[in-house]
Formats: C-alpha cells, structure tokens, sequence
C-alpha cells in the first residue's frame, strides 16, 4: 500500500531508543460433504489509518460513521533492533505513546463504542518475521503488541520484498498459531492476512503465505486483497471491473489451497473469509481512478457475495485534495487526500454501507 515519504524527523528519533516491549450470528452454510463446519467470520468495514503520516491524523478526527473500526498501521521490526517492533520503523511502541498518545487516542475511541485492530507490515516497514529470524523472539514481539493495545484482531500485510521470502513465511504462520493456541477459549485472536493480486488472483507467493499458515494451523479468519494498482487496464475496463475479476480468481485459487491444506470450504465460506481492500481515488498507477460509483459498486458486490471484510487505503486519504496537497514521487496519488471531488468521510459511508463497525 502506498506511504507517505516525508517522515524524516521521526526516523531519526526512533533509533535514539527501543520501546518495551461488531459482531453478527454464524451462518449455517450448505456444505458439501466433508466439508469444514467453520463459523461464520463477522462481515465488518474497517478502513486503515497510517499512524505515522504527517500532518497526524488522530482516531477522534475520524468522520462520525456510527461505530467505527479503525486498521492501525504498520507495525514493523526497529531498525536497529530486529526483534523489536515499531511504527514503521520510526517510533518505538512507547514513544508512539508518548508522542502520539496512541494509548490515549485508543483508549477514548474505545470509551465511545468503536475499537481497532492493528496491521503488521506494509510497503515501507519490514515486516518483523523477515527481520527476527528467531521464532521465540518473534513469538514474544507479537504478543508485545497485542498485550499494548489489548488486541483479538492482527492483519497481515505481506507485500513487496518480503512476500517472496518463505522462510519468513513460516516463521510468522509458526509464531501465530503458537500465540493463538495459547489465547483463552472465549477470547480468540481474529488473524487476517492482507495480501497483492492482479487481475488474475493471487501470486503464487501470495498463496504460498495462505498455505504457511493452513499448514501451521492456523486459524485464518480471513485473506484480505489489494485490489488496488492493477497492471495496465483494457480500454473502457473500471477499477470495479478489475476488482471483481480479482476477487472471482483469488476466490477459485482459495479453493484450491483450502482442499489442498484438508480443510475444504464451500463457495458461501470461501467468499466470507475474504477481505476486499481498494485504494480509493487516484491509485499509484498514473490514469488508475477509483472513483465514488466504483466504491458503490464494490460495496453491493461484496454484500452479494458475502465477503467477510471490507477495507480501504485510507482513511487518512478520504477526502478531497487541494492545491497544496502533496503528491508521491511518481504518482498522481497522494498520501493525505483522494484526488476526486468527494466530501470528507465519503468512501468510508459508501464501502462500509451495511457492513458493521
């Protein structure tokens, strides 16, 4: 996903220090025999909020929504201190603290009926399993995380360098199960696991990570897509069009490495451990638009199939640009603003109309 390149004064502060380390009913599906009696994932929207972009963008100045889920991110390993996590490589969890008062913004958004859930990885930070090569260690900076912010709910966002390295895959799909087989019954860690596609599904690296996890045990409440930043689209062809495809074939590729893994889902289950995640507005590809009527779209394809997520690149981006906003090397998109004439909030109401959270 694409990130703002202005964090300078906050890179250099990370290294002076390491930090210490909505619910609905399961559906009863029509399933084939020997298929897997998975519950139902909870159907939610929940957009990313890049924590570490400046000008900051706090969880109280979210556009009221009703209840809100907000998508931290990203949690990567320290520079300096590979077992150790941070934002993004630029502040230690507790100096996000101190100088962000994540804990504080946390804390009220929770008092007022909303909640989070954090993302590990992303384009510009290195995910902690490809720095910290040792599982123990690996397994105690995850849980570092989750008992800071008091989380049931991690996401995944294996892209770039990273998503090619398999070994790091089954460090991380080894540590998770070990956490969420040490997690108390009534309170499971909800492990999602956001990954790039094309127009034709996922990449075989992408669905070599999907079967890390399966193989490890792993419960995956779901795999998230970037239908996002597509190779060069046919003429007349919409970003909702390329979202759908990509959808359809990641969906028939699951299907694959579910039955291979021994645990088959039916079609209904398949779709609802899927997330769907475009980058609205103008995308990093030049001429690539995510519009409005695109989101719209998106939104009834993903009720009609019943998808157990939607998301969006970012919140931090919902809303209109000016003549000032600043944009990304190469790329008409901007990390702050959409680049469509929009009011602030609108992709939010639009993808997460009749999802909860």
């Amino acid at each position: 996903m694409s990130r703002s390149w202005s964090r300078l004064l906050a890179a250099a502060v990370v290294v002076m220090a390491v930090g210490t380390c909505a619910p609905a009913d399961p559906g009863n599906y029509g399933r084939e025999d020997g298929m897997s009696k998975a519950p139902a994932v909870p159907q939610w929207f929940g957009g990313y909020l890049d924590v570490t972009l400046t000008p900051n963008l706090r969880l109280q100045d979210l556009p009221a929504q009703g209840t809100i889920t907000a998508v931290l991110s990203f949690i990567g390993a320290h520079p300096t201190q590979p077992c150790e996590p941070s934002w993004d490589g630029y502040y230690t969890l507790d100096q996000a603290g101190a100088r962000l008062d994540l804990e504080g913004q946390i804390k009220s958004f929770r008092a007022a009926g909303n909640d989070v859930a954090i993302a590990f990885g992303g384009q510009l930070a290195t995910e902690l399993a490809v720095a910290c090569t040792d599982v123990d260690a690996l397994v105690k900076a995850y849980t570092a995380v989750i008992t800071k912010y008091g989380l049931d709910t991690l996401d995944f966002d294996v892209e770039g360098e990273g998503l090619a390295d398999h070994s790091a895959s089954k460090r991380r799909a080894e540590a998770v199960a070990r956490i969420q087989a040490n997690r108390p019954a009534g309170d499971p860690l909800k492990v999602w696991l956001t990954l790039p596609v094309s127009t034709d599904g996922l990449t075989p690296d992408g669905g070599t990570s999907v079967t890390s996890m399966l193989d490890a045990g792993v419960e995956l409440a779901g795999i998230n897509i970037m239908v996002m930043n597509f190779e060069p689209l046919a003429p007349g062809r919409t970003m909702l069009d390329a979202a759908k495809s990509a959808a359809e074939a990641t969906h028939q590729t699951l299907d694959a490495l579910y039955r291979t893994a021994g645990k088959p889902l039916d079609d209904a289950a398949l779709w609802n451990r899927m997330g769907l995640t475009p980058m609205i507005g103008e995308n990093d590809v030049k001429g690539q638009v995510f519009t409005l009527a695109d989101a719209e779209g998106l939104n009834s394809f993903g009720l009609e199939r019943g998808i157990g997520r939607m998301s969006m690149w970012s919140s931090n981006r919902d809303t209109a640009c000016s003549s000032s906003s600043p944009r990304e090397p190469g790329s008409n998109a901007s990390s702050s603003c959409s680049g469509v004439a929009q009011e602030p909030g609108m992709f939010a109401g639009v993808l997460g109309k009749s999802f909860t959270g």
